[in-house]
């Protein structure tokens, strides 16, 4: 039997998490899956990455590739500590948990929230615009999507500070002692937020409607099912927000010919978002499948309990799908991109997502005619999983 060739994604160093798109394109030149061993220093895990995008979009849809890993006997710290969530699901049990939220999650609430992102898009600015420079993460790129999801939720607002630190090191771990640490703290808190929840009188937040939310035999979410729940809306429905407008400004500040175009005309801001998803989308990888039977992925056979990860970010720079992928171009076809994945797991916040980025972009260019940037970007966030910067240092 052929012996696979570990790629260890490890030796190519710092400069992995901060331009991995070469690497990938070098793999995406050899082939459209790989075994690879991933660069977490407290953790030697081989996997199977996906860097095609036909394939990518294939694997993403398979129901071969399970996201519940006690199918193959994989467990993980999240599942352990916090409950089952959608990401780590599989029908029947992930269409269940996916019916009872879209019960109340739905496109109507969405569009309600419209008036609220302006209104508080507009305090940020107002609040960050006299100083004349800011750091755009800091002020207004993260506060907004926190604020947004933490309301729709209904976590209170004292809560919010505390449970940015716990989110951020729960996606992007600086060591496996503080993961560990950011899930027990988060775990507890949202116990306890579920726990008020139940015990005060009925309100009008969506995890106050999950409580009460039946379908129509009856059945809703358990306690646990309820705090994971809470989990990846919480985690899920600002960090990937936060790096989407920044990306977004990001892009357009380095590319001041199409910053001019969409500042003459508006209506473009929605091509500026979906071509910073495609470009550089905020989730880098999807988070693990496993193979529960041997399968085919562009050529490659997976064994039965194998891992595999889908690289988002990867497929949407594949120059078989999207011509010249590296140039960030608002004036391309974006439809098809992956940022959002496919299939039965396609984020269940992405209309969300888009309204809070196309709002915070368009409310950002009306009111900084002069922005520009005003340092370089500070440094990106550690791991495969999320895709973004620290900082981002502007001036207007």
């Amino acid at each position: 039997m052929k012996q696979t060739k570990v790629i260890d994604l490890g030796e190519y160093g710092p400069r992995f998490t901060e331009d991995p798109h070469p690497v990938y394109a070098q793999l995406r030149e050899r082939g459209p899956v790989h075994r690879v061993r991933l660069p977490k220093p407290d953790v030697h895990q081989e996997v199977w990455l996906v860097v095609g995008y036909e394939e990518a979009r294939a694997a993403l849809a398979d129901p071969r590739l399970a996201k519940d890993g006690s199918k193959v006997g994989v467990t993980f710290l999240d599942e352990e500590l916090i409950g089952t969530y959608l990401l780590v699901a599989d029908p029947p049990q992930h269409t269940r948990l996916r019916g009872l939220i879209a019960r109340e999650f739905t496109a109507r609430r969405v569009e309600r929230l419209r008036p609220r992102v302006q209104e508080i898009t507009d305090s940020l600015l107002d609040t960050m615009l006299p100083r004349g420079r800011a750091d755009l993460v800091e002020s207004f790129a993260y506060p907004l999507p926190l604020t947004v999801i933490c309301e729709l939720l209904g976590v209170p607002e004292f809560d919010r500070a505390a449970f940015r630190k716990l989110s951020t090191e729960a996606v992007a771990p600086t060591s496996g002692e503080s993961e560990h640490e950011a899930y027990i703290q988060l775990a507890a808190y949202l116990g306890e937020l579920i726990d008020d929840k139940r015990s005060s009188p009925p309100a009008d937040d969506l995890l106050s409607a999950l409580i009460r939310t039946t379908d129509e035999d009856g059945d809703r979410l358990s306690p646990a099912e309820l705090r994971g729940m809470a989990f990846i809306l919480l985690i899920a429905g600002h960090e990937t927000t936060v790096n989407l407008v920044t990306g977004a400004v990001h892009a357009l500040l380095t590319h001041p010919g199409q910053l001019a175009q969409v500042r003459a005309d508006m209506s473009l801001v929605d091509a500026v978002v979906e071509e910073t998803l495609r470009h550089e989308g905020p989730v880098e990888n999807a988070t693990f499948r496993f193979a529960t039977e041997p399968l085919d992925i562009g050529g490659t056979t997976i064994p039965a309990g194998d891992s595999v990860m889908i690289g988002l970010t990867a497929a949407d720079r594949d120059g078989t799908r999207y011509p010249a992928p590296d140039r960030f171009d608002i004036h391309r076809d974006t439809r098809g991109h992956l940022a959002f994945g496919h299939g039965i797991h396609f984020c269940l916040g992405a209309p969300l997502a888009r309204l809070e980025a196309r709002v915070a972009v368009r409310a950002l260019l009306e009111r900084c005619p002069d922005l520009a940037l005003d340092g370089p970007p500070g440094e990106w966030l550690p791991g495969m999983l999320i895709r973004g910067v620290r900082s981002l240092p502007v001036r207007w």
